[in-house]
């Protein structure tokens, strides 16, 4: 049986460069994604071209039964998840009070912070029964500080935190890493911040900060951050980390608005 990293969240930034640094590490990467058959088969093939195993599936976390079916699939047919990474992001724009619904407030809690609930009430007793795994949690800069426009992404991440740190208690001592990833900027990912952005903003704010500048953060470092974390001794675990380029203010000294998003 191989030793496995699922990744929930799996696109070409954080997700995907994830696939392909733990693949080049000796796993085998799962890539689960909402949409984007083509893109996702693009991701699979480039890791097995570089002779890594890797397979994938779409998967929309709010689906019932869909994530705890794809854990139990894998643990049975493919190997032990060993890292999971939950890179599922709930981002959905600014919108004041009055414009987000009530469906709309209640998608940025299922995505964030229920389907990481679902993910690990599925996933634990595997690893209970090992002693040992890594679950990651990529977040954000909204988990420690709201703003406005922002309602339902900071209740969510917030919420995300929250819940990382309650599993940390309660599974640290049983052998499961638990990681909450603040990532305090912007990332250089053109299929996440490039459409949120719309391509324009997304390609000024990188000739402006970005490319060999190193002012948005690279998905690629991220990923090797994210290998490190799950390789450390359990004298010397990490459970929270933020990650933000050289050249930014931390989360703390910032209004919220130094990308005009």
């Amino acid at each position: 049986m191989k030793k496995v990293c699922l990744i929930i969240g799996a696109g070409a930034g954080i997700g995907g460069n994830c696939a392909k640094v733990f693949s080049k590490n000796g796993y085998f990467s799962f890539l689960t994604r909402r949409t984007d058959q083509i893109g996702l088969n693009k991701l699979v093939k480039n890791i097995q071209e570089e002779n890594g195993e890797a397979a994938g599936e779409l998967l929309n976390i709010v689906d019932e039964k869909k994530l705890e079916d794809l854990v139990e699939n894998i643990e049975k047919n493919i190997g032990s998840i060993e890292v999971a990474i939950y890179n599922l992001g709930s981002q959905i724009g600014n919108r004041s009070l009055a414009e987000t619904k009530y469906k709309t407030f209640e998608l940025g809690w299922k995505m964030a912070t229920f389907g990481l609930f679902r993910l690990a009430k599925t996933l634990f007793p595997f690893m209970l029964e090992r002693e040992k795994g890594t679950l990651i949690v990529t977040s954000s800069t909204a988990a420690v500080r709201g703003n406005r426009g922002q309602h339902s992404h900071s209740a969510s991440m917030a919420g995300r935190r929250m819940l990382c740190q309650s599993l940390n208690d309660e599974f640290s001592k049983k052998g499961i890493h638990i990681i909450h990833s603040l990532i305090d900027g912007a990332v250089d990912a053109p299929d996440t911040l490039g459409k949120m952005l719309g391509k324009d903003k997304f390609n000024k704010l990188r000739s402006e900060k970005g490319l060999d500048k190193d002012g948005l953060i690279l998905p690629k470092k991220i990923a090797e951050c994210y290998y490190y974390l799950s390789q450390q001794h359990r004298s010397t675990w990490t459970n929270e980390i933020d990650l933000r380029s050289f050249s930014d203010q931390p989360w703390w000294n910032t209004s919220g608005d130094q990308y005009n998003f």
